[in-house]
């Protein structure tokens, strides 16, 4: 279904600061981040105002090579992928002064139609040139280039490369997830297990690869509990969140405008997932707080960890919120992200509500098994865990077991996960009873382990192969390196 794109969103088309004078007149910079399209005619250029005519418009391309405005037509189009940076000539425009300026666009373009929208921007500043790390614009991820910025930097630092160069992939497949590739850390990986998992998505014995922290003491705690039987996962929760908020004049308009929310649900909804086919918005949290509206979008979001998709989501729904009647009259200001989201930051509100995946693990241990294997009685173990719930309570911690997060970040570093992830997945809620046989029941709710399998790094050869090794590549299997 196609919508009116909300000119907060057309406004984003534009790059800014891109605004200068030229010895020819003057020129700036539009880049496509909407998605795929074709220009297929340039309706109006105007600056603070005073039209500009169509014949003095020239296109830059990124290959270098000129497109005049007049020629842009539905028979003539210019391909416009996105990410694709294109320059526009005002040739014979005066020169502007310092200061703020009015820019008008209004353009034709398929599949969008129609798109107008104002900007204001100020004249870039030429600034003195300085040492620039070696980048292509069009195709930076190659070996020819990744050697380049080698050699710059041994000139420019002494250091000598002899390890970080070394790779055994294309450096193509870096694209979108490093940027002035030169090479990699080689990182040493270790084999945990086997570990058996009875989850509702991964059943079986698993081989788990490790970035080399504990690998031993994982490994013995998984020979006790395959002796106990396994472990019983179970994924309880799964939602990822971005967190805009909105100002008003006081908190009798905010307070409105929360019901104003839930009255248009369905709208909202809509327009967020317009810009996904794998986003939905599950609910909306509204925190209210002076004349502030925080409101907290829920979604799904495939294999995917998703922040990035959630923000483009939230973008959407919020740019469609404030041109609506009321909210355009009331609402005084706006901010995508409020910091409620607590995106790579541990929080009380994750642990509450879910940020990633809410995923429990649980096993019985008989007491000759524990006894045996690790040298302590089920007794003692408890008996100290209600001690350690004391010792967590007075530090604040967000973890009241041992270390999860060791184990967390050796498969997060293994798997390609986003591995500032830990703030908030480092979250960990131990239980543990000892039952009338003498055996002990253990649990850990891990409330915001953030994972996918899909997108980010996921992709990369060395991540991509453990990932296998997990039986987690392919679609729908998140939640099976969920309980893994």
């Amino acid at each position: 279904m196609l919508f009116k794109i909300p000119s907060l969103l057309l406004k984003q088309l534009y790059t800014f600061s891109s605004l200068q004078n030229t010895p020819k007149g003057v020129r700036l910079a539009l880049k496509n981040r909407l998605s795929d399209a074709s220009l297929v005619g340039i309706r109006r250029i105007a600056v603070d105002g005073v039209e500009v005519s169509v014949d003095r418009i020239r296109l830059e391309m990124p290959d270098g090579s000129f497109v005049e405005a007049s020629q842009v037509s539905t028979s003539h189009p210019v391909d416009l992928p996105l990410k694709r940076t294109v320059l526009l000539h005002l040739d014979g425009h005066p020169a502007l002064e310092k200061g703020n300026h009015e820019l008008a666009f209004g353009f034709e373009a398929k599949p969008f139609g129609t798109l107008e929208f104002k900007v204001n921007d100020a004249i870039a500043e030429v600034t003195e040139k300085r040492v620039t790390i070696p980048y292509d614009k069009e195709d930076d991820h190659t070996r020819e280039w990744a050697d380049n910025r080698k050699r710059f930097l041994e000139e420019q630092t002494g250091a000598r490369l002899e390890h970080v160069d070394k790779y055994s992939f294309d450096p193509a497949l870096t694209r979108g997830n490093v940027e002035n590739f030169v090479g990699v850390a080689q990182v040493p990986i270790g084999l945990a297990g086997p570990l058996r998992v009875l989850g509702e998505h991964a059943q079986g014995d698993f081989i788990v690869p490790l970035e080399g922290t504990l690998v031993a003491s994982y490994s013995r705690g998984m020979k006790v509990l395959n002796l106990a039987g396994g472990v019983k996962c179970t994924v309880i929760g799964d939602a990822m969140q971005r967190a805009p908020v909105f100002v008003f004049d006081s908190a009798r308009e905010a307070r409105e405008f929360g019901l104003w929310i839930e009255k248009n649900m369905a709208d909202v909804r809509e327009h967020a997932e317009s810009t996904s086919s794998v986003a939905k918005l599950l609910y909306i949290d509204t925190f209210l707080a002076s004349k502030f509206a925080y409101l907290r979008f829920n979604f799904a979001t495939g294999d995917a960890a998703g922040q990035n998709m959630v923000g483009r989501a939230t973008f959407a729904a919020c740019s469609w919120i404030l041109e609506q009647a009321w909210v355009a009259e009331h609402c005084r200001k706006f901010y995508l992200e409020s910091n409620l989201a607590t995106d790579k930051k541990a929080s009380q509100v994750n642990i509450m509500r879910t940020r990633g995946k809410r995923v429990v693990a649980e096993a019985t241990i008989p007491r000759d098994v524990l006894v045996q294997h690790m040298r302590v009685e089920p007794e003692q173990l408890h008996y100290h865990a209600g001690i350690a719930n004391v010792g967590s309570i007075l530090s604040g911690a967000n973890n009241n077991g041992a270390h999860s997060p060791n184990g967390i970040t050796a498969m997060f570093i293994a798997t390609g996960q986003d591995v500032a992830n830990v703030s908030e997945s480092s979250a960990g809620i131990v239980y543990t009873e000892l039952l009338p046989d003498r055996s002990i029941y253990m649990s850990i709710t891990i409330p915001s382990l953030i994972v996918a399998t899909h997108g980010g790094g996921t992709g990369l050869p060395t991540q991509r192969e453990c990932l296998e090794i997990l039986g987690c590549t392919g679609r729908g299997k998140v939640k099976k390196l969920a309980e893994i």
